[in-house]
């Protein structure tokens, strides 16, 4: 068999068992694209600590702690909200339970809201005013469907957990082989692509690197400036907020989950100033953060523009969820990278011409 036969032959095999593979591993692909992008992240602090001499010789437990680390500060505020959450869906069925009995009448501050007060409150009590309209609203917590509901959350929650456990397991191999695999994916890129492929491997990994970065710099600073919003506008505990609003700033928009719940809260107990002041504080907070402080973090790391890293974020979150935050802006630097890289061939092409016209 001819040489270059073989040579099909093999890539057309290997190309099917790596379809297989993928195939076979479908369900994990995503935590281990998880694992691989915390590796990137969180790789220079493994790097630091394995060159101490105090360190040296015990990669294995750099590894361990690292990882552990890692779970805990990710698990350890998810914990938290998850405690808050329960215990705000006890009061709540505390106060349907009392609603079903003697009514919930529309609070006071409900009628002072400018042109929708009068609606919103005669709304409110159609529905909840009385204990008959309260019964009759929530007549479907009488039936099997919110227990439904809580057993497919409590599935979901152990699936989402197992692949938690799933991420660090890769995780933690991946900072024991890092190091050669790290050197094999740039040496395939450079041998198979040249010295651009090469560069645009860089590329990607630095904006993964960079918008780890700039989403840990976001929910710090998010997290900073929303404690003394929480301490002004009167609630308790508003360092415990301010840590919460921190780690779920670190995704797109997802703060507003705290902040406009603890607006509610306000809102509830009657202080309307407190509670409208801290929304729209945290809205534009948000607003700015997302919108102008993220994309210029992660577009200057790797020469990406502003809008083209805007895109990334939205559009990878849109067709990759939370995964898209970190894919969008390195297919966008990779793309960019290819863009100038033509141009700049354009450019050579056109030059030549030019010398030869001449």
């Amino acid at each position: 068999m001819p040489t270059n036969l073989q040579s099909r032959a093999r890539f057309i095999a290997g190309l099917i068992l790596l379809l297989v593979g993928c195939w076979v591993l479908q369900g994990f692909i995503e935590s281990l694209i998880w694992s691989v992008v915390l590796a990137l992240a969180t790789w220079p602090i493994y790097f630091r600590l394995s060159t101490l001499s105090l360190f040296q010789r015990n990669e294995t437990w750099i590894a361990l702690g690292l990882t552990l680390l890692i779970g805990a500060i990710i698990l350890i505020p998810l914990a938290f909200g998850i405690g808050l959450l329960v215990q705000e869906i006890q009061n709540l069925n505390q106060l349907l339970s009392k609603a079903q009995h003697f009514g919930l009448p529309a609070p006071a501050w409900l009628e002072t809201i400018p042109i929708v007060g009068e609606w919103a409150k005669k709304y409110w009590n159609n529905i909840l005013g009385s204990a008959e309209a309260a019964n009759a609203s929530l007549q479907w917590f009488s039936t099997g469907s919110v227990i439904q509901h809580t057993n497919s959350l409590v599935s979901e929650f152990l699936l989402r957990f197992v692949n938690f456990v799933l991420i660090l397991l890769v995780l933690f191999f991946i900072y024991q082989h890092g190091k050669g695999l790290g050197c094999n994916v740039l040496d395939s890129s450079r041998k198979l692509f040249g010295e651009k492929g090469y560069r645009y491997t860089v590329h990607a990994l630095t904006a993964l690197c960079s918008t780890v970065n700039g989403m840990l710099i976001i929910g710090l600073g998010k997290g900073l400036l929303m404690g003394p919003g929480y301490a002004l506008a009167g609630l308790s505990n508003p360092i415990l907020l301010g840590i919460l609003t921190g780690f779920f700033a670190m995704i797109p928009f997802a703060a507003k989950l705290i902040f406009s719940a603890c607006s509610i809260v306000l809102l509830a107990d009657g202080n309307l100033v407190e509670g409208t002041g801290l929304f729209v504080y945290g809205i534009t907070l948000t607003m700015i953060a997302d919108n102008y402080v993220r994309p210029s973090l992660i577009g200057s790391a790797v020469k990406l523009p502003f809008i083209w890293t805007l895109l990334g974020i939205f559009g990878g979150m849109e067709t990759w969820g939370l995964l898209g935050l970190f894919l969008g802006p390195a297919l966008m630097a990779v793309l960019m990278s290819i863009w100038r890289d033509w141009i700049d061939t354009l450019t050579k092409i056109d030059f030549y011409d030019e010398n030869l016209a001449d």
